[in-house]
């Protein structure tokens, strides 16, 4: 009971000042005044007895009487116009107070001018208790400071930015260590963070960094095409924080100033020579820090974080973000685009030679598009000035023509005759250089379209005969009608008649051998 409710209970009791002020551990002269304000204002002591302490306090206070003083009333009057002066360029304090002392001489001092304008300011900053839901939101942010690993083959120290990330209903923090802040690094580090908390968050709330976000806006910001790109692989929203508004993301501001405690102090004497060692070192803080008790609750974060948060998290996709690049080229003349990232080119159908088209690659794959169709996938490749094509993608003479063989040939012909493939087999026994007998090949075969069939024939069994396989020789052969003018000498069976036979009879008899000497001439001696 307020001390005042004491005293008029005593009062009315019939106890002297004396007593009330021994009793209640007064002087008498505070007692004293007290009853002569409730006999000046005419106060009804059962009205006082019913009122709750602080009204029954403020019948008795009136409060500062310089609140209620004409200056005060001037300079409230004007405060309003004071906080949007103090936003314009060149704009002090100083410089309002010396405009309001001219215009009031008998004002405030400089320090009561301040004070005043400084609760005006603090009232306008009020802040709102936020209600955090269970796998809702991802505060993320860079830490100001930096840690470094050593360099082994030059001894310097490399610095690393610090990416930091918490569920704000549970507060489950992750920290880890990339090179930047440049979009690879941050969204491979907040890939790492979905997979370390095992799920994804309904939305993700990042600060207006340039890896994220290409235009800041109080209402509707522009995320890079990067950043859009994750959200939808990962199936979250992405709602950056207000420009200049801290508090929006205020836990990760807090986790920041905690990791500073708990994992830079402790690292601040420890030597790596590798970044993986860093985050190894980095991990263990973390998992130490998650599994500290909070204050005044009587759980840790990973315990609040694993029976409460854990399974409200979305799912995560089966493949990892792989980040995407976007590019506009046009197909050359070669029925190629040139990437210029890595200097290689890339084949198109050859329909879409001199047409500009749509690339978006990533670290494995390039994909080609125009007027919103895919016309070209490739599997990236990383060696300069080099050609990955497709054969389909090339015109059907130029594929015949890389497609060139022996064997290509050898049907080709077998299709037009069995003379035609035994002159190229013929043709290809000979050891000449093999575009020196493809190009024979295509001689051959034009020849074969200009001319019949039968002379074609012809003329190839007339240079298998005389085994002269060029060009030129076959085609003189079939320009002069050579096969054609050939005439073969008949084969005779016996020979023709004459009065010189001897018949089988003579061989029969004992006749005289060739050897022995006719009658009346001169013996004759085999040799």
């Amino acid at each position: 009971m307020s001390q005042i409710k004491q005293l008029i209970r005593l009062y009315q009791s019939g106890n002297g000042i004396k007593t009330i002020a021994r009793i209640l551990g007064m002087s008498k002269n505070t007692v004293r005044s007290y009853l002569k304000k409730m006999a000046e204002g005419g106060f009804n002591t059962e009205e006082l007895l019913r009122q709750d302490d602080p009204l029954l306090e403020k019948s008795f206070h009136a409060g500062n009487p310089a609140y209620k003083a004409d200056k005060f009333e001037y300079l409230k009057s004007r405060l309003d116009y004071y906080e949007k002066e103090l936003k314009r360029t060149g704009v002090t304090k100083q410089l309002l107070w010396q405009e309001y002392i001219e215009s009031d001489p008998t004002g405030y001092s400089y320090p009561q001018f301040n004070y005043h304008l400084r609760q005006q300011l603090v009232s306008r900053k009020g802040s709102m208790v936020m209600e955090h839901t269970a796998g809702d939101k991802l505060y993320i942010d860079f830490s100001g400071k930096k840690l470094h690993y050593i360099d082994r083959s030059t001894g310097e120290l490399v610095a690393c930015e610090v990416f930091v990330a918490c569920l704000p209903f549970s507060d489950y923090a992750f920290a880890l260590a990339v090179p930047s802040q440049q979009t690879p690094d941050f969204l491979y580090a907040l890939s790492c963070c979905l997979e370390a908390i095992g799920g994804v968050p309904k939305a993700i709330v990042p600060d207006n960094l340039k890896a994220a976000v290409t235009r800041a806006d109080k209402y509707e910001p522009l995320l890079n095409q990067s950043m859009e790109d994750f959200a939808n692989h990962y199936g979250t929203a992405v709602v950056p924080a207000r420009a200049g508004r801290p508090k929006d993301k205020s836990l990760v501001e807090n986790q920041v100033k905690m990791i500073y405690t708990r994992v830079f102090a402790p690292l601040r004497d420890r030597q790596f020579f590798d970044i993986h060692s860093l985050n190894e070192a980095i991990k263990t803080c973390m998992l130490k820090h998650n599994q500290t008790r909070m204050q005044q609750k009587p759980y840790c974060r990973e315990e609040r974080f694993l029976s409460a948060e854990k399974s409200t998290l979305g799912e995560l996709p089966r493949e990892r973000f792989e980040l995407k690049y976007y590019a506009e080229l046009k197909v050359g003349e070669n029925g190629h685009i040139y990437l210029q990232r890595n200097k290689h080119y890339y084949s198109v159908p050859f329909v879409y030679i001199g047409t500009r088209v749509k690339i978006i690659y990533t670290r494995s794959m390039v994909s080609i598009y125009c007027q919103g169709k895919q016309i070209a996938t490739h599997i990236r490749s990383y060696q300069e000035n080099t050609y990955t094509t497709v054969a389909e993608h090339l015109k059907s003479e130029h594929q015949a023509y890389k497609n060139r063989s022996h064997g290509t040939y050898l049907t080709r012909a077998k299709a037009h005759s069995a003379e035609f493939a035994e002159l190229l087999e013929a043709l290809f026994e000979h050891a000449r250089y093999p575009e020196q007998l493809f190009r024979t090949c295509d001689g051959l075969f034009r020849l074969k379209r200009d001319f019949p069939t039968e002379e074609f024939d012809r003329a190839c069994k007339y240079v298998l005969k005389n085994k002269l396989y060029t060009y030129y020789y076959f085609r003189n052969v079939l320009e002069n009608g050579t096969a054609n003018n050939q005439e073969e000498t008949p084969v005779k069976s016996s020979l023709p008649d004459h009065a010189n036979i001897r018949g089988r009879a003579y061989y029969a008899g004992s006749q005289p051998t060739l050897f022995d000497p006719p009658s009346g001439g001169p013996e004759m001696r085999p040799e």
